[in-house]
C-alpha cells in the first residue's frame, strides 16, 4: 500500500530531456457544484485513460491540493510531442473535457477556474535529491539511482548528462 522508503540519498536516473505538465482548477463559487464537480472529476477519468496506455507517453503523476478551492496534478512526460498528441487526439477524455469548459466560459460561468503549465527542461538543468525517501516526483516517473553516482552536490547533479565544454572555453 505505502511505498518503502529507499535508505540514503537517491537522485532521478531522468536522461536527457524532462517534460513537467501542471494542470489543475479552482473553484470560485463551492455552491455551484454542477459546474465544478465535472472539472474536477474529469482529471481523474483522463489519469486512468492515460495509465492504462503505456505508449501514450505519461510517467508518472502526482495529485495534490493547494487549498480546499484549488487542486492540481504534477505530470511527467516522455517528451512535448505526447503530450500535445493526447491534447488534441479527438478520441480521447480530454478533447471532451475541453469542449465542457469552452461551452462553461461561452455561458459567463465562472464558478471554475483551469489552468495549466508546460516546462521542457533541457539536459543540465534539472537535479533532484531524494533522502530516505521513496521514489517521488522525477524520481517515481524516471527510477531513481544512488545520489553519488551523478555527484555529491547539486552542482556536479546539474551537470549530469551535459557535454563538457570543449578545451578553451
Amino acid at each position: 500500500m505505502f511505498a518503502k522508503p529507499l535508505p540514503g540519498r537517491t537522485t532521478a536516473a531522468a536522461e536527457g530531456e524532462v517534460v513537467v505538465f501542471l494542470i489543475g482548477m479552482r473553484i470560485n463559487h463551492f455552491r455551484a457544484v454542477h459546474h465544478w464537480l465535472p472539472v474536477f472529476l474529469g482529471m481523474p477519468r483522463m489519469l486512468r485513460e492515460l495509465s492504462r496506455d503505456p505508449a501514450s507517453g505519461l510517467l508518472h503523476y502526482q495529485l495534490l491540493t493547494g487549498s480546499p478551492r484549488t487542486y492540481y496534478v504534477v505530470q511527467y512526460w516522455e517528451s512535448a510531442e505526447k503530450l500535445l498528441a493526447y491534447a488534441a487526439a479527438p478520441e480521447k477524455l480530454h478533447r471532451r473535457s475541453w469542449g465542457m469548459i469552452h461551452r462553461f466560459e461561452r455561458l459567463g460561468r465562472r464558478h471554475v477556474g483551469i489552468w495549466h503549465e508546460t516546462y521542457v527542461v533541457p539536459p543540465g538543468n534539472y537535479e533532484s535529491l531524494y533522502g530516505d525517501m521513496p521514489p517521488y516526483g522525477l524520481g517515481a516517473a524516471t527510477g531513481t539511482v544512488p545520489a553519488a553516482q551523478r555527484g555529491r552536490t547539486a552542482r556536479d547533479r546539474f551537470a549530469h548528462g551535459t557535454a563538457p565544454a570543449p578545451a578553451g572555453e
